[in-house]
């Protein structure tokens, strides 16, 4: 396989059950290549001597590392060992054994949350590591910044041409609807369509409605995955996301619009609002010559639609 020739290669998607991976899985397909997919069942990517054993076996022409142990702001706060000692393993055993068995392409994922709480926004690449993280997901995210500096020292060290994506907050089939451990998007739709079941007449959100997220669709980031294997060799890790931001009291309406429910909003100010703004600077990818974005409103409506076939 090369840089620019994905069709026909074998690519292992790690945590390829996740929405993210999922997409990916769907997206490589696409492009002709044969996808590998190991569940727990077939691989303990927390055991480094499973991931070294099983990679060793399967040897595949690439890697997309999507697994990771991810969940929203309660979760995070509350869960510190495992969301930082799980990740911490999964990536560094995937990485090593890539390495051991030299397998030509990497692209890790990271995410948003690796960068300071007051970074400046739009968020560069080059502001990682310049401030404090945010406090309620800094073990998540110091996780994931381990995980670009490994893939790094392995470029540096070794010449391994493996590069690092680092995604906005995502959206779509596949997400996590659980309102203990979810993010806001899938969380929100979920309180949306439940209050018009029962026919609420208010619904409760988390903080107070004003900090400002972006979101992009799962498709349209495995989209860019592709791109960025086909596109992309660069040491620096690359933001991936949709340039688009909206307040938590505008994603709350937009999503009572597409489920078609005109309930009371209602902020509880006494739950932590999270950092104050997070926008990604996203113009090195747009530069490349990827802007495959869908808007918010068809994204979340398509999402809903399979929400409303598939279940929660």
């Amino acid at each position: 396989m090369t840089v620019q020739g994905l069709a026909a290669s074998r690519i292992w998607v790690a945590g390829h059950r996740g929405m993210v991976g999922g997409a990916v899985a769907r997206r490589l397909e696409a492009e002709g290549c044969k996808v590998i997919r190991a569940g727990r069942d077939v691989v303990d990517l927390v055991n480094q001597r499973a991931v070294n054993v099983w990679l060793a076996e399967t040897r595949p022409d690439a890697i997309v590392l999507a697994a990771a142990k991810v969940g929203g702001i309660q979760a995070n706060d509350t869960r510190p060992v495992d969301f930082l000692y799980e990740n911490l393993m999964i990536e560094a055993n995937i990485i090593h054994a890539a390495h051991e068995c030299d397998v030509e392409r990497l692209l890790f994922l990271g995410s948003s949350c690796i960068y300071p709480k007051m970074a400046p926004q739009p968020i560069p690449e080059d502001s990682l590591l310049t401030g404090p993280l945010e406090s309620t997901n800094e073990w998540y995210a110091i996780a994931k910044i381990a995980g670009i500096k490994l893939v790094q020292a392995h470029r540096k060290q070794y010449g391994r041409k493996w590069i690092s994506a680092m995604p906005t907050n995502l959206y779509g089939p596949g997400d996590n609807y659980d309102l203990q451990s979810s993010h806001v998007l899938p969380a929100l739709l979920r309180k949306f369509h439940e209050a018009k079941v029962r026919g609420d007449k208010e619904v409760v959100v988390w903080g107070s409605g004003k900090p400002l997220r972006e979101f992009l669709h799962c498709d349209d980031l495995a989209d860019a995955l592709v791109f960025l294997l086909q596109n992309y060799d660069d040491y620096e890790h690359i933001n991936v996301g949709s340039g688009v931001e909206v307040s938590i009291r505008e994603l709350a309406e937009t999503i009572a619009e597409v489920v078609g429910y005109d309930a009371e909003l209602v902020f509880d100010d006494s739950k932590p609002d999270g950092t104050p703004r997070k926008l990604m600077d996203s113009s090195r990818l747009h530069a490349l010559g990827w802007n495959n974005i869908r808007s918010l409103k068809d994204g979340i409506r398509s999402t809903y639609e399979e929400v409303l076939k598939n279940g929660f």
